[in-house]
Protein backbone atom coordinates (compact mmCIF):
# COMPACT_ATOMS: atom_id res chain seq x y z
CA UNK A 1 0.00 0.00 0.00
CA UNK A 2 1.40 3.31 0.78
CA UNK A 3 2.46 5.70 4.11
CA UNK A 4 -0.88 5.58 5.06
CA UNK A 5 -1.97 4.85 8.53
CA UNK A 6 -3.78 2.67 10.18
CA UNK A 7 -7.19 3.54 11.74
CA UNK A 8 -6.64 3.37 15.46
CA UNK A 9 -9.65 2.68 17.37
CA UNK A 10 -11.73 5.77 16.33
CA UNK A 11 -15.63 6.06 17.22
CA UNK A 12 -18.43 5.23 14.59
CA UNK A 13 -20.91 6.93 12.53
CA UNK A 14 -23.84 4.15 12.10
CA UNK A 15 -26.09 4.96 9.10
CA UNK A 16 -29.08 1.77 8.89
CA UNK A 17 -31.31 1.62 5.67
CA UNK A 18 -34.18 -1.09 5.17
CA UNK A 19 -34.46 -2.03 1.10
CA UNK A 20 -37.01 -3.88 -0.62
CA UNK A 21 -34.52 -6.41 -2.02
CA UNK A 22 -32.40 -9.52 -2.16
CA UNK A 23 -29.69 -10.06 -0.71
CA UNK A 24 -27.84 -10.39 -4.03
CA UNK A 25 -29.11 -7.10 -5.56
CA UNK A 26 -27.95 -5.51 -2.42
CA UNK A 27 -24.31 -7.44 -2.33
CA UNK A 28 -23.57 -6.82 -5.97
CA UNK A 29 -24.43 -3.03 -4.97
CA UNK A 30 -21.15 -3.26 -3.41
CA UNK A 31 -19.50 -6.06 -4.86
CA UNK A 32 -19.55 -5.30 -8.44
CA UNK A 33 -18.41 -2.74 -11.25
CA UNK A 34 -22.15 -2.09 -12.49
CA UNK A 35 -23.35 -2.19 -8.91
CA UNK A 36 -21.22 0.25 -7.26
CA UNK A 37 -21.07 2.48 -10.41
CA UNK A 38 -25.27 2.83 -10.49
CA UNK A 39 -24.47 4.49 -6.36
CA UNK A 40 -21.49 5.28 -5.05
CA UNK A 41 -20.80 8.94 -4.64
CA UNK A 42 -22.90 11.75 -3.54
CA UNK A 43 -25.49 13.57 -5.15
CA UNK A 44 -23.55 15.27 -8.15
CA UNK A 45 -20.99 13.11 -8.38
CA UNK A 46 -20.08 9.54 -9.65
CA UNK A 47 -17.62 6.85 -9.45
CA UNK A 48 -15.93 4.93 -12.09
CA UNK A 49 -14.18 1.57 -11.30
CA UNK A 50 -11.01 0.97 -12.47
CA UNK A 51 -10.46 -1.97 -10.51
CA UNK A 52 -12.56 -4.48 -8.36
CA UNK A 53 -11.61 -7.67 -7.08
CA UNK A 54 -13.95 -8.51 -4.35
CA UNK A 55 -12.03 -11.06 -2.38
CA UNK A 56 -10.44 -10.92 1.02
CA UNK A 57 -7.18 -8.26 0.74
CA UNK A 58 -8.85 -7.11 -2.82
CA UNK A 59 -8.15 -4.08 -4.37
CA UNK A 60 -11.07 -1.55 -5.80
CA UNK A 61 -9.50 1.14 -7.45
CA UNK A 62 -12.09 4.01 -8.73
CA UNK A 63 -12.47 7.64 -9.58
CA UNK A 64 -14.51 10.31 -8.24
CA UNK A 65 -15.92 12.51 -10.46
CA UNK A 66 -18.00 15.92 -10.31
CA UNK A 67 -20.80 14.61 -12.56
CA UNK A 68 -22.34 18.33 -13.46
CA UNK A 69 -21.20 21.68 -14.57
CA UNK A 70 -22.20 23.12 -11.15
CA UNK A 71 -20.19 20.44 -9.72
CA UNK A 72 -17.01 21.36 -11.46
CA UNK A 73 -17.36 25.12 -10.00
CA UNK A 74 -17.97 24.25 -7.20
CA UNK A 75 -14.90 22.40 -6.66
CA UNK A 76 -13.18 24.73 -8.63
CA UNK A 77 -14.36 27.32 -5.99
CA UNK A 78 -13.27 25.37 -3.27
CA UNK A 79 -9.72 24.94 -5.27
CA UNK A 80 -10.34 21.02 -5.88
CA UNK A 81 -9.88 19.39 -8.98
CA UNK A 82 -12.90 18.06 -10.13
CA UNK A 83 -12.58 14.16 -9.44
CA UNK A 84 -10.00 12.16 -7.89
CA UNK A 85 -8.57 8.81 -7.29
CA UNK A 86 -9.74 6.61 -4.67
CA UNK A 87 -7.87 3.82 -3.57
CA UNK A 88 -9.47 0.88 -1.40
CA UNK A 89 -9.04 -2.68 -0.41
CA UNK A 90 -11.79 -5.80 0.97
CA UNK A 91 -10.08 -5.82 3.90
CA UNK A 92 -12.63 -8.29 4.78
CA UNK A 93 -15.45 -10.03 3.10
CA UNK A 94 -18.26 -12.74 4.21
CA UNK A 95 -20.30 -13.29 1.20
CA UNK A 96 -24.00 -11.81 1.12
CA UNK A 97 -23.26 -10.99 5.18
CA UNK A 98 -20.16 -8.61 5.53
CA UNK A 99 -17.96 -6.28 4.47
CA UNK A 100 -15.23 -3.87 5.11
CA UNK A 101 -13.86 -1.88 2.99
CA UNK A 102 -10.74 -0.44 3.88
CA UNK A 103 -9.96 3.17 2.42
CA UNK A 104 -6.98 5.26 1.96
CA UNK A 105 -7.77 8.82 2.38
CA UNK A 106 -4.91 10.56 0.86
CA UNK A 107 -6.41 13.21 -1.07
CA UNK A 108 -7.02 16.37 1.40
CA UNK A 109 -4.22 18.81 1.40
CA UNK A 110 -2.29 18.68 4.14
CA UNK A 111 -4.11 16.14 5.81
CA UNK A 112 -1.21 12.99 6.03
CA UNK A 113 -2.68 9.79 4.40
CA UNK A 114 -4.59 7.24 6.72
CA UNK A 115 -6.87 4.74 6.50
CA UNK A 116 -10.65 4.43 7.18
CA UNK A 117 -12.75 1.41 7.21
CA UNK A 118 -16.40 1.18 5.76
CA UNK A 119 -17.79 -1.94 7.51
CA UNK A 120 -21.38 -3.30 5.99
CA UNK A 121 -24.01 -5.83 7.78
CA UNK A 122 -26.27 -7.26 5.30
CA UNK A 123 -29.28 -8.86 7.45
CA UNK A 124 -32.29 -10.55 4.86
CA UNK A 125 -35.85 -9.64 6.42
CA UNK A 126 -38.02 -11.60 4.41
CA UNK A 127 -38.70 -9.87 1.06
CA UNK A 128 -36.24 -6.76 2.38
CA UNK A 129 -32.74 -6.57 3.33
CA UNK A 130 -31.38 -4.44 6.40
CA UNK A 131 -27.84 -3.08 6.01
CA UNK A 132 -25.73 -1.30 8.84
CA UNK A 133 -22.98 0.70 7.62
CA UNK A 134 -20.26 1.73 10.17
CA UNK A 135 -17.99 4.55 8.63
CA UNK A 136 -14.49 5.18 10.70
CA UNK A 137 -14.79 8.73 11.70
CA UNK A 138 -12.53 11.25 10.07
CA UNK A 139 -9.53 13.00 11.33
CA UNK A 140 -11.65 16.48 12.14
CA UNK A 141 -15.23 16.72 13.16
CA UNK A 142 -16.04 18.83 10.57
CA UNK A 143 -14.77 16.40 7.56
CA UNK A 144 -16.60 13.16 9.81
CA UNK A 145 -19.64 15.63 9.29
CA UNK A 146 -19.43 15.98 6.04
CA UNK A 147 -18.28 12.58 5.51
CA UNK A 148 -21.50 12.00 6.60
CA UNK A 149 -23.64 14.17 4.88
CA UNK A 150 -22.15 12.52 1.70
CA UNK A 151 -22.68 8.93 2.39
CA UNK A 152 -26.12 9.87 3.33
CA UNK A 153 -26.85 11.53 0.17
CA UNK A 154 -25.37 8.74 -2.09
CA UNK A 155 -27.86 5.96 -0.35
CA UNK A 156 -30.69 8.35 -1.70
CA UNK A 157 -29.73 6.78 -4.70
CA UNK A 158 -30.52 3.38 -3.73
CA UNK A 159 -33.84 4.75 -1.35
CA UNK A 160 -35.25 6.13 -4.79
CA UNK A 161 -34.18 2.65 -6.22
CA UNK A 162 -35.69 -0.04 -3.42
CA UNK A 163 -37.50 2.39 -1.63
CA UNK A 164 -36.13 2.71 1.75
CA UNK A 165 -37.89 1.33 4.82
Amino acid sequence: MNSAVKAHARSKVRIERTYRATLQEVWDLWTTREGFESWWGPRNFRAAVAELDARPGGALRYEMIAATPEMVRSMAEIGQPPSHAVTSTFAELRPMTRLVLRNVIDFLPGVPPYEADIEVELTALGDRVKMVVLLDTMHSPEFTEMQKEGFTSQLSKLDEKFGAG
